[in-house]
């Protein structure tokens, strides 16, 4: 099996959609990574499972290879390995991070707070120093490992919880196109978009329940968005307000949901 690194990485090397394709026939060169977390059933409880077989629990431990990844770069001195590590850590963490938000506001802070900004300011600064980053990226897998353990051994959160991961775990996809697109770099952003628009079919339900005009707007915006990556020199900054737009659709959704599931806590 591959590693969630090895995943994202394969994901980043796949060719951009053709110009030539549609809407209806959407492209299936996702990270399979995010494709098998997002893809576990939403059907009955599944999810809520107990101990190791419950999507917080799959999710959570999904990501650690990431942070293993970490730690070998540094070990091998290649802060550029590290930075990408870190960066394919943030996209799922900020799908998966609810749990541990909920679960223990102290090992949310610690890992969010503390070693993550570290880490990350530090690697985003010329030539970085990869020995003195290494007991931090350590030290950091190691809480993530008791934060895992610990949540195991807990109750499951209710449903609801699951449903605010899915959504964030494939709102992390158009997160990345924006950065892409301000970087000039308009294959990862196509690339990022195309992952967005794989895995939409498997959440789109769950938007339409909350909301009709949400649904519809993220809808007609995905077209739009998709025929204007698809143009020989794409305008930059309309697709920016275009991917705004949808994003600000999407967020209300998942704020919804979000209310929905610590209400019924």
């Amino acid at each position: 099996m591959r590693s969630a690194q090895d995943a994202t990485l394969a994901y980043l090397n796949q060719p951009a959609y053709s110009a030539g394709s549609k809407r209806t026939h959407r492209m299936k060169t996702f990270s399979v990574l995010m494709l098998g977390l997002l893809a576990l059933p939403v059907i009955a409880d599944a999810g809520q499972a107990g101990g190791a077989n419950r999507f917080e629990v799959t999710s959570l431990k999904t990501l650690r290879p990431t942070l293993v990844n970490t730690v070998a770069a540094l070990q091998k001195k290649d802060a550029a390995g590290a930075k990408a590590a870190m960066e394919a850590y943030d996209s799922i963490w900020n799908g998966v991070e609810v749990y541990v938000n909920t679960r223990d506001k102290q090992a949310y802070d610690d890992l969010e707070h503390k070693y993550q900004a570290e880490l990350t300011d530090a690697l985003n600064k010329p030539n970085p120093d990869t020995a003195a980053l290494l007991p931090e990226a350590q030290a950091m897998l190691k809480r993530y490992d008791e934060t895992i353990a610990a949540i195991e051994k807990a109750p499951p959160l209710n449903r609801l919880y699951d449903d605010v991961a899915r959504l964030r775990l494939e709102r992390s996809h158009l997160r990345e196109v924006t950065p892409a697109l301000k970087a000039g770099n308009i294959p990862r952003a196509q690339k990022s978009f195309a992952a967005f628009n794989d895995n939409w079919d498997n959440i789109e339900d769950l938007v339409k329940a909350r909301s009709i005009e949400a649904y519809t707007g993220i809808e007609k915006g995905m077209i739009s968005i998709e025929k204007a990556l698809m143009a020989p020199k794409p305008d930059v900054d309309q697709l920016i307000t275009m991917v705004a737009d949808v994003m600000m659709q999407y967020n209300t959704v998942v704020a919804q949901v979000t209310k929905e599931a610590r209400d019924a806590k």
